[in-house]
């Protein structure tokens, strides 16, 4: 499917042509907050490991997503389908791969220059990049309502790492952390203007690529029976199966709304680590875990009312 014919382009004028109305969007606000869970288990199955090379982390990683990825592509499409697929992705496919694969790689680099609380904070105006990319150059509109969550989200991150919060952001590390949320919010926006592409292929694409390029950089690739079952998980399940949840739902609603429901991401995670591993949230993190949940229930419960009203 070309990108330039007129079918596409009709598409293109109105993310919401072919979609079932609300039923729709309620589907794809159920995909995103899936993502979001299984995402979220990612530090406590992270805290399971013992390697030490970020790189051989991201190769095993990468390389079990892939092998989800492409298990359920051809599970569901059968092999022509999803070749397919592959081939009608175009630029927005590739894009939206390329940022996927920035996004990751960027994460681990940027450990190096700062922590993890920083790139959090950062990474917490997602939602108001996604929400601005999505007006200035699509000209989709957000709600008051959404741009106040946006706004209470940010203010809830930020009380949840204020105690881990540090003074050495270097110029690298925020750039990268900026980088992150900057190709994330790309990742999304394009996603829910191309409803019509296909971009299970893309994020396929994606984790090959960083599969490709920590090949080039893992210093040791051998892993304790242990560590490759964790990886399994980390890879296929929390990163495959995220990936695959995230842009069947970001098509069908607002750029805004699926990167601030990600947001539930990092209220979760420490959740999880307090539950598998004993670690007691800090009353900070409980204080902004509400706020940001307090936030998203309502923007949830404001979206219901005014489409009743």
């Amino acid at each position: 499917m070309s990108v330039g014919n007129s079918s596409t382009t009709s598409i293109a004028a109105d993310p919401t042509h072919g979609i079932s109305g609300a039923r729709d969007r309620q589907i794809g606000m159920l995909f995103v907050l899936g993502s979001a869970l299984v995402w979220s288990f990612g530090g406590a199955l992270a805290r399971f490991l013992s390697v030490s090379d970020p790189w051989s982390i991201i190769f095993w990683r990468s390389g079990w997503a892939a092998a989800f990825l492409i298990g359920y592509m051809l599970k569901r499409d059968g092999t022509s389908r999803a070749l397919v697929h592959f081939r009608q992705m175009g630029i927005p496919g590739i894009v939206v791969s390329l940022c996927f694969a920035a996004a990751s790689m960027a994460f681990v680099v940027a450990l190096q220059y700062t922590s993890v609380a920083n790139i959090l904070l950062v990474q917490a105006g997602g939602p108001l990049i996604a929400a601005s990319l999505a007006w200035l150059f699509f000209r989709e509109t957000v709600s008051l309502g959404t741009w106040l969550a946006i706004a209470t989200v940010i203010l809830g991150i930020g009380v949840m790492e204020s105690e881990s919060l540090d003074g050495n952001i270097s110029a690298i590390g925020g750039l990268l952390s900026l980088t992150i949320s900057l190709v994330f919010a790309v990742a999304t926006v394009i996603t829910r203007r191309y409803a019509h592409v296909e971009m299970v292929p893309a994020v396929t694409l994606g984790v090959l690529i960083s599969f490709a390029v920590a090949l080039f950089n893992v210093k040791n690739f051998a892993v304790t029976p242990v560590d490759m079952l964790v990886l399994f998980a980390f890879g296929a399940l929390n990163l495959g199966w995220g990936l695959a949840m995230f842009v069947s739902g970001a098509k069908r609603i607002p750029a805004s709304i699926a990167s601030l429901i990600g947001t539930a991401e990092p209220v979760l995670g420490p959740v999880w680590v307090w539950l598998i591993h004993g670690e007691t949230p800090s009353v900070p993190t409980l204080i902004g875990g509400l706020i940001v949940l307090g936030a998203l229930i309502g923007h949830s419960l404001g979206q219901i009312w005014v489409r009743r009203a």
